[in-house]
């Protein structure tokens, strides 16, 4: 079985709710296997041995419907998930709960209650979070929380394209803050949350890292270097408190292989993380064939990696089975 653990669904009830609040995405409303069941199983029959784990795309509870509005917002989106995989668990092994984190109390009360009533397998956080930083102490209650319940976060770049990518202009061009933005985004987020003392301080935080560890894996040396060279130059204490070497901790990060392809990019995140840091993930259904492209690159992509067989079978199916902690 191979199981697509950062693939994306909009909850079919919830659709047009979603497309009014993001008219500018236009990409929601024709990617009809974002929504559409029948589409998306027509795809999916393609590949019989597939099955996915669920996370929405797009804005949060809290851009959705603000702050007194999300709470609810996020109970109906995780409701709607869970009975997704409860009524189609051939397809769905899973899904990712959303919460509404502009209130982090009301978040604590929906984890417990996606997770114990209604067996979602994780949260999704989309970073930045509310526009700040994921090491922000606000934050420390909810990753305390995972911990504690021994499931993942699913963490989600977010860029937008009114932000320019240089100062005298007045947007992203060339779709430059989506292209390369994210992967800018997801490298940030791990690094505060390793200098920060967040993964020192929460040994056992589980945190899925999306695109192939962004530029971790490749720039890895860097880290090394970066560090011990500023610390010796500039007489800076950015290690201070941390009991291991600062590229050990983006070590503990996993990550997911939805590269749509790319074998040498999978064997450098290989060899930087290892196959138990690594699941099987297309982010299906965003591409040019509503995710038949993907999907189908992805896995010759882990097919042609130079690997032992056991650890391909744990990149399609057995980290996702441990780490979501899913039936066998």
């Amino acid at each position: 079985m191979m199981i697509d653990i950062y693939c994306h669904l909009i909850p079919p009830k919830l659709k047009d709710l979603m497309f009014e609040k993001q008219k500018s995405i236009r990409e929601l409303r024709t990617n009809v296997c974002l929504f559409d069941l029948d589409e998306r199983f027509r795809i999916m029959d393609r590949y019989p041995d597939l099955i996915q784990v669920l996370t929405v795309p797009g804005a949060t509870p809290d851009d959705l419907a603000g702050p007194k509005g999300a709470i609810d917002l996020a109970r109906r989106i995780n409701d709607e998930l869970a009975e997704l995989v409860e009524r189609y668990p051939w397809r769905f092994a899973g899904a990712a709960a959303v919460l509404p984190t502009s209130n982090i109390d009301a978040s604590l009360k929906e984890i417990d209650r996606a997770v114990n009533e209604l067996k979602l397998r994780g949260i999704l956080l989309r970073t930045p979070i509310n526009g700040k930083p994921v090491d922000r102490p606000e934050f420390l209650p909810l990753y305390q929380k995972m911990c504690e319940l021994n499931l993942p976060i699913w963490f989600h770049p977010h860029r937008s394209p009114k932000v320019p990518d240089y100062p005298d202009e007045t947007e992203s061009k060339y779709i430059i803050w989506h292209m390369w933005g994210l992967m800018v985004e997801s490298t940030n987020a791990m690094t505060r949350m390793v200098f920060s003392g967040v993964m020192e301080k929460f040994p056992k935080l589980k945190i899925i890292i999306h695109h192939c560890g962004a530029m971790v894996p490749y720039f890895s040396e860097r880290i090394t270097n970066h560090y011990n060279q500023s610390e010796m130059r500039n007489k800076t204490n950015f290690t201070a408190g941390l009991t291991e070497m600062p590229v050990d901790y983006f070590r503990r990060f996993y990550t997911d292989t939805a590269l749509i392809g790319n074998t040498p990019a999978l064997m450098c995140a290989y060899d930087f993380y290892g196959a138990e840091k690594m699941l099987f993930g297309t982010d299906s259904p965003f591409d040019a064939q509503l995710g038949d492209y993907g999907t189908k690159r992805t896995i010759r992509a882990v097919e042609e990696m130079q690997i032992p067989d056991k650890d391909k079978r744990m990149i399609f199916e057995g980290n996702a089975r441990n780490l979501l902690r899913l039936p066998v």
